[in-house]
């Protein structure tokens, strides 16, 4: 039987028609004689009634949840206070006049069922199941959406979607490649790529001033929640523009996606906030704006105080939620820094006057620095973290989002994009004793700040730019190095020589040669992005076949062995001794 509607199609105005509907059994009641299903596909629920005088009947007893099966029948109104306004579908049910069971199902091992969710082991392993409930089919088709309304506004602004490798030469980008050994050349091996980058910027040399692709990337790294071995990201490159130019794109971009699928209207544009302030006021690289709680630097006046700890750190700064805390709070609070890398958390409190273990090594100057800083209002309690200014900015600025959900201070629904730009180009290596791109090595430094580089190369700041919202980070991007002299310089920085260089990038440095315009570009996380649009954090709710902790798949058990025969014909031996 081919069906004539969907489960989530039928409504009053198909009262008397005869239809065909194919699905899966949801529920089954039995009620006095008369068995009711709820029929389910991709597009909803539909209640079918058996009624006893069916030759078919019997079948219909036997019917189990997950069942494959087909039914013709009479669209009926449902009798009145019966209705279901929770459903589309919900003012009518078909009564049966045929059932063809399609497929017979075992009791299935996870409920099929929003209000009984398994655990993660058990979802993955059994994914195809975990696949058929109503939330998760949402989730894939809110990315449908996203993915096609992308492609409609790069499309509309002349961006031409081209697609790049999947094996690719390795080239060290920050992450662990995935390798590929070469069945035909021995001994040789190809990467999965981390992302385009080089090709990207290779089109660019080719003349494609505009590419755009919906691209995968696969890095072998240490999982997370909003991390999975491979993952998929909006890649786009242009040519003869400058930073505002891409970001005037991509906030075009974003727009249109989330009023397209979602109808949400953003209407203001992303504010620019520079690197420095952010790390001030939020602590992170990836500001949570969505909520006020700034962090607030006091070195100055804790210098004067008599807390020793105080007095020594590198930098002291607080945190006013405007509330008071119990103690059984703030030792919460304590454990959680601690987890975090803090040393301990300070508090004071402000009652009548200040109150706490710390107040006797504050002078009363000090005590009214503070509160001519702070104001902070009555009965209140003030956080306080010192250390280095580094570990302060982390530890205050995770305290910070942890109170932001505890004080339910982040409205639902609400969406805050930014900028952060102005990224220093190098990162110092501590132990290692160097410097390190923050990005990747042909990001270019501003030009104001080519001057120091040979001197000063921690002054250098690049024309990096990091779209974030709600706290995330949603995509990086730079304009990148098109010319010989300025790249070896930066080369020579991060102490590659063009030798190296050229051993490792050879491919796109000859590229640069014959006349690289000047480009730069940005890849989004369109699985973040998804996320995020759906009320998540954790990307895997938006990936069809996604990988546990482990980075492996319970459901088809990879990665798993390779025979013996395989592997030599590879030219590979595995040197992991297999398990008794």
């Amino acid at each position: 039987m081919k069906r004539t509607h969907t489960c989530g199609e039928l409504t009053g105005k198909h009262v008397d028609k005869r239809v065909i509907l194919d699905g899966w059994v949801h529920t089954r009641r039995d009620h006095g004689g008369v068995i009711f299903i709820d029929l389910r596909d991709r597009y909803g629920l539909t209640q079918v009634v058996f009624n006893p005088d069916k030759d078919f009947f019997k079948e219909a007893e036997k019917l189990r949840r997950e069942d494959v099966i087909g039914i013709t029948g009479i669209v009926k109104r449902r009798k009145k206070g019966m209705e279901n306004p929770k459903l589309k579908t919900g003012e009518i049910e078909v009564f049966s006049d045929s059932l063809e069971i399609l497929n017979k199902a075992d009791v299935p091992p996870i409920e099929v069922d929003e209000r009984i969710e398994a655990n993660e082991e058990q979802r993955l392993k059994y994914r195809y199941l975990d696949l058929r409930r109503p939330n998760m089919q949402r989730h894939l088709k809110i990315r449908h959406e996203a993915a096609q309304a992308a492609r409609e506004y790069l499309n509309k602004n002349n961006f031409l979607e081209i697609e790049t490798p999947i094996l690719v030469r390795a080239t060290p980008e920050g992450a662990r490649d995935y390798i590929v050994p070469s069945r035909t050349n021995p001994g040789k091996f190809f990467a999965l790529p981390q992302s385009p980058q080089l090709y990207k910027q290779i089109l660019m040399v080719s003349g494609f001033d505009r590419y755009y692709q919906i691209a995968r990337c696969l890095r072998d790294e240490d999982l997370r929640a909003d991390r999975q071995p491979e993952h998929t990201q909006i890649d786009m490159e242009m040519s003869f523009v400058d930073e505002n130019d891409i970001m005037e794109i991509v906030e075009g971009l974003y727009k249109h996606i989330f009023k397209k699928v979602i109808n949400v209207d953003i209407k203001y544009k992303f504010p620019k906030l520079k690197y420095d302030e952010v790390m001030e006021k939020y602590g992170s690289d990836k500001p949570d704006s969505r909520f006020g709680l700034e962090l607030v630097d006091i070195t100055n006046i804790t210098k004067k105080s008599n807390f020793e700890i105080f007095k020594t750190a590198e930098c002291v700064k607080c945190i006013n939620p405007e509330k008071d805390f119990s103690r059984k709070e703030i030792d919460e609070l304590t454990d959680f820094c601690a987890k975090e890398g803090a040393k301990g958390l300070a508090w004071i409190k402000l009652k009548k006057e200040l109150e706490g273990s710390i107040i006797k090594y504050l002078s009363k100057e000090v005590q009214k620095e503070l509160l001519d800083k702070l104001k902070p209002k009555e009965d209140s309690t003030i956080f306080f973290i010192a250390d280095t200014k580094k570990r302060t900015n982390e530890v205050l600025g995770k305290l910070r989002l942890e109170l932001g959900k505890r004080l339910n201070l982040i409205q639902k629904g609400d969406f805050k994009f930014c900028w952060v730009v102005d990224f220093p180009l190098f990162e110092w290596l501590e132990e290692e004793e160097k410097w390190t791109p923050s990005h990747h090595m042909f990001t270019s430094p501003k030009s104001e700040d080519a001057k120091y580089l040979e001197k000063e190369p921690g002054r250098v700041r690049a024309n990096l730019y990091d779209l974030v919202l709600n706290g995330v980070e949603l995509g990086s991007g730079s304009i990148r190095i098109n010319r010989k002299d300025l790249q070896e310089r930066v080369m020579k920085v991060i102490g590659l020589d063009y030798a190296q260089a050229e051993k490792r990038f050879g491919f796109l440095l000859n590229a640069f040669r014959y006349g690289a315009p000047p480009h730069g570009g940005i890849g989004l996380g369109f699985d973040r992005t998804v996320a995020l649009m759906c009320g998540l954090n954790d990307i895997r709710e938006v990936i069809a076949f996604p990988k546990n902790k482990s980075a492996e798949c319970p459901m088809d058990e990879s990665p798993n062995e390779i025979p013996e025969e395989q592997l030599k014909e590879l030219h590979i031996k595995s040197t992991v001794e297999k398990k008794k």
